[in-house]
């Protein structure tokens, strides 16, 4: 995903925590706690003190941090209480409150800039449709949007407010320390080193891009999209609780948003998409998986793995060359023979980084 930032100066570039950001972020991972392994106390405990009327109303919501994050959850301009941050969403608009809350129903025309289903039948026939496939109390909740738009965005606000009381408040207290200093860190390093050091400062799928062309944030996603910051700005918001993903607002109107997890280098990531694709293509084949078997076990010369396996030495070398341009073996030399294993390490991160790619 690329955001053109051409011409824009770093004054409208901001590292900024956003108590809203975080409690959607909270909330997706009480959702879904398979993505956050490593949050595994915290949802567990959390979940198990909710109200169940808490529970059940974050049910009824939840395709607002599920599967996608509305993007009012992404506030471009973080304040320093969510109760700002919720007088803010007040002021928007219906049409583009409600698009963005019902995000379910433009997934396939996001980067196009897709109507509001109050506006557009087409998408209040989708947004229907999608919701009724998530079940009857979402179906619900949607047709109470679309019929009541002013009822239900207080509904929402309350919700956030109870979540804020019931777990949220103590929550924030514990980790907003952590992400302004994290922000203000950022800060400093583009103001020191340059905005290049302070994107891969924030996640290693990050980079910025200049050339005779412009200049570019690109994220390293499995999707493709362009967006531009010309006459806004690009916010980005640390969080605590986003690990393996990596969001970004790009929606046409909308200010760019990324919200990054704050450094946590001990528990791995950041691989490429492109290089997890080469590993799994080369893992694949089934000759290559053969090699594998061997290669696990120690170290084997070119001649070694032909004889064992009935090849040539020149199909060998093809597989070896798949195998070492995806990372997967170290080659050593010993005397006059080279000898090739599998780099076990590596191999044995592959699920997660995977599982990482398709999250992030």
């Amino acid at each position: 995903m690329t955001i053109d930032i051409t011409g824009l100066p770093h004054e409208r570039i901001a590292f900024s925590p956003s108590p809203l950001a975080e409690l959607g972020a909270a909330l997706h991972a009480l959702s879904e706690p398979a993505h956050h392994a490593r949050l595994h106390a915290w949802t567990a405990t959390t979940a198990a003190a909710l109200e169940p009327e808490l529970a059940d109303r974050l049910h009824e919501a939840d395709f607002m941090w599920r599967s996608t994050r509305s993007d009012i959850l992404l506030p471009a301009r973080p304040r320093s209480t969510l109760a700002e941050e919720l007088d803010d969403l007040d002021r928007m608009d219906d049409e583009k409150y409600v698009g963005s809350a019902l995000e379910i129903s433009c997934a396939s025309r996001y980067a196009d800039g897709a109507p509001s289903p109050l506006v557009d039948e087409r998408m209040r026939r989708r947004v229907h449709e999608l919701a009724a496939a998530r079940g009857p109390r979402q179906a619900a909740f949607v047709e109470r949007m679309l019929a009541d738009p002013p009822g239900t965005r207080a509904w929402i606000r309350r919700l956030m407010e109870d979540c804020d009381e019931a777990f949220f408040a103590d929550t924030w207290h514990r980790v907003r320390v952590q992400l302004a200093a994290d922000a203000r860190h950022k800060t400093e390093l583009m103001r020191r080193k340059g905005l290049a050091e302070a994107v891969a400062d924030a996640s290693a799928a990050m980079v910025l891009e200049e050339d005779a062309a412009g200049s570019r944030i690109v994220v390293d996603k499995l999707g493709h999209a362009r967006t531009s910051a010309e006459g806004s700005g690009v916010t980005f918001l640390p969080t605590a609780f986003g690990w393996p993903h990596l969001i970004a607002l790009h929606a046409p109107g909308w200010q760019p948003v990324i919200q990054y997890p704050v450094p946590t280098r001990d528990l791995g990531g950041g691989v490429p998409v492109g290089t997890v694709t080469l590993r799994l293509e080369a893992v694949a084949h089934p000759m290559r998986m053969r090699l594998s078997r061997s290669l696990a076990r120690g170290a084997y010369s070119t001649s070694e793995l032909a004889d064992t396996y009935g090849l040539s030495a020149p199909e060998v070398s093809r597989h070896l060359a798949v195998m070492k341009k995806a990372g997967l073996i170290t080659t050593q030399r010993r005397g006059r023979y080279v000898l090739h294993q599998l780099d076990v390490a590596v191999v044995a991160r592959l699920g997660s980084d995977f599982l990482e790619s398709v999250l992030r």
